[in-house]
């Protein structure tokens, strides 16, 4: 989650920097405060913060005998 979060916040920076706007704050969408939020969200994402893909925790489906759809 922290990922896409991360994908949204460079994305919203792109296209303010190809539209060339603000949004009417100066001093918020500026590269150094969007590349440190976005690299933050990807930090926190990568250190396994939010909802990210876990393995090996139990989660997921369980087939006891024969697994469905094996012939």
């Amino acid at each position: 989650m922290l990922a896409i979060a991360a994908a949204v916040v460079f994305g919203i920076y792109l296209l303010s920097d190809l539209f060339n706007t603000d949004f009417g704050a100066h001093d918020l969408i500026n590269f150094p405060t969007m590349a440190s939020l976005g690299f933050l969200l990807i930090a926190l994402y990568l250190a396994g913060v939010g909802s990210g893909p876990r393995s090996g925790t139990g989660t997921g489906r369980r087939f006891y005998g024969r697994r469905p759809g094996r012939g």
